[in-house]
């Protein structure tokens, strides 16, 4: 993990050894490898493959609560991880491929981040859109 990166979540994260070209972070986690965020509620991963095997061993997943995939959440919700994000628009496999290293840990683009965030229209993302677009310029 870079000097950068210490949320206790990614800590957590790392120490499930999952196969590291089949998850990657999504949600308000990506903010932290820009240093916009030291620490998030909450760490959402998606997962595919032998990753998400290995998550559902942990764990007995359940359905999420986007009604999209599956869901396993350890250390009382502080993780978790996807089989699918909010909906069929987002493929988890592209969102994966196509996602930005730091430090060895896969992490959506953060121009996804901002998409994700303006389309769920949630207002606790209201701040978060704002510095992302800060950022992006």
């Amino acid at each position: 993990m870079s000097p950068g990166l210490t949320s206790a979540r990614l800590t957590r994260l790392l120490a499930l050894q999952l196969p590291p070209d089949d998850y990657a972070i999504f949600g308000s986690g990506p903010m932290l490898a820009h240093r916009l965020k030291t620490e998030v509620r909450d760490l959402d991963v998606i997962a595919r493959g032998t990753a998400w095997a290995a998550a559902a061993r942990l764990c007995p997943p359940v359905a999420a609560p986007s009604g999209s995939g599956l869901m396993v959440e350890l250390d009382g919700g502080a993780l978790q991880i996807f089989s699918a994000w909010t909906s069929p628009d987002w493929n988890v496999d592209r969102l994966i491929d196509e996602a930005d290293v730091v430090g060895g840990i896969r992490f959506v683009p953060l121009v996804l981040v901002l998409a994700w965030k303006r389309q769920s229209g949630r207002p606790k993302d209201l701040a978060d859109i704002k510095v992302i677009e800060a950022y992006l310029g």
